[in-house]
């Protein structure tokens, strides 16, 4: 028999001061093949006000590795009084972006911790690694394996996106005002991506004073096994759609030569199939656990760029799983795009702001254009 779950207390660590839109190549750098017209599309269509830099923009050096960014989350972490991580009993941790290729991210982050022993996860692939991570401690205490966890979703997108390590691989000549799908495979990651972590300390029991969020279930559908590679890093994609490895190469020159470690997007992939496949998970999902529109009093997606906000709105209209407006919840403007820290930062803000009333349900769409994967999370206020 299954222990309930819960999520007693989430934190955020967003890195040095918020970078506007005007300041984002003062950061990163530039980069003058871009024309200045993609930045301006790119902005407009994600809507991103403000996002945040693991940089110190006066030294363009790195104030904060993956595993500190993901430590910092973990010390803000307040589940009751007198809570320290020395408390862990499971530390699971995703993200996209790991300091190192080996160990994993989860060990790097206990080592900055400086936690004793205790059980290590780390969970890797893109925007879902975070639901895996918190995934995996929810089983745990479900199964009595343990009675606490903390989960940790965290980026150093920045890496990837500096002038000297960023190469579009885009005609500067074409016309991206019309084509927004183009200039989202060329520039999109520059305008949009950001730094930062988010922690969730899950146990066996309910807070005694204030809510608590009660995890009901997490739903993963992924479609890996149906559709080609669409974000990758670490290769290459060749023209029938398989991946070549890094390790295919001949020599490290030649992994740096073709740029193999930059970030990409098959965006024709991505239009064609992110929305598609959002909408069967969806239906699949509340056919299968009997959850309807009207289950729902509080929507919290992650979605990358406002580009597909009305887009994902219109195929859960279609799947027949309308949530209105007014009970969508985002702070993608102000924080960024923190790919798999996002959620925590969404839930984080909405659990702390008082707006939450015992017995409200919460519905979490997290999705992941790697391979077309998508994550439905359901909680109830308690």
């Amino acid at each position: 028999m299954t222990q309930p779950v819960f999520i007693n207390d989430l934190s955020v660590f967003l890195p040095n001061q918020p970078v506007l839109n005007s300041q984002i190549e003062d950061v990163l750098g530039r980069i003058n093949e871009i024309p200045s017209l993609t930045k301006q599309t790119m902005l407009a269509n994600n809507k991103i006000e403000k996002r945040y830099y693991a940089i110190d923009p006066s030294t363009g050096k790195f104030t904060h590795n993956n595993a500190q960014l993901t430590a910092q989350a973990v010390q803000k972490l307040r589940p009751y009084p007198g809570f320290t991580p020395d408390d862990i009993q499971v530390l699971s941790c995703g993200t996209t972006s790991p300091d190192v290729i080996l160990p994993g991210h989860g060990m790097m982050v206990a080592g900055e911790l400086g936690v004793p022993p205790c059980e290590i996860v780390s969970t890797s692939g893109i925007c879902l690694s975070g639901m895996t991570a918190l995934k995996y401690v929810q089983m745990s205490v479900a199964s009595g394996t343990s009675t606490n966890g903390v989960c940790t979703g965290s980026e150093l997108s920045s890496s990837f996106m500096r002038a000297d390590f960023f190469n579009l691989g885009v005609d500067p000549d074409a016309d991206v005002a019309d084509v927004p799908l183009l200039a989202f495979n060329a520039d999109f990651l520059r305008w949009m991506l950001s730094d930062g972590a988010g922690a969730a300390f899950i146990s066996n029991k309910p807070n005694p004073q204030g809510i608590s969020l009660k995890i009901e279930w997490i739903d993963m559908l992924s479609y890996a096994g149906e559709l080609a590679t669409c974000m990758y890093a670490g290769g290459k994609q060749n023209e029938d759609g398989s991946i070549f490895g890094w390790r295919e190469a001949t020599s490290c020159m030649d992994v740096l030569k073709d740029n193999l470690l930059a970030v990409k997007q098959n965006t024709q992939l991505l239009g064609r199939h992110i929305v598609k496949t959002m909408g069967q998970a969806l239906g699949r999902i509340a056919e299968n656990r009997q959850l309807t529109p009207e289950d729902v009093d509080w929507y919290l997606p992650h979605y990358s760029s406002h580009y597909f906000r009305d887009k994902f709105y219109q195929v859960m209209k279609k799947t027949g799983f309308e949530v209105p407006y007014d009970k969508w919840f985002t702070n993608l403007p102000y924080t960024g795009n923190v790919g798999s820290a996002s959620i925590y930062i969404i839930m984080e803000e909405l659990f702390k702001s008082g707006k939450l009333k015992k017995g409200e349900k919460l519905l979490c769409f997290i999705p992941e254009s790697g391979r077309f994967s998508h994550c439905f999370m359901l909680l109830t206020v308690v």
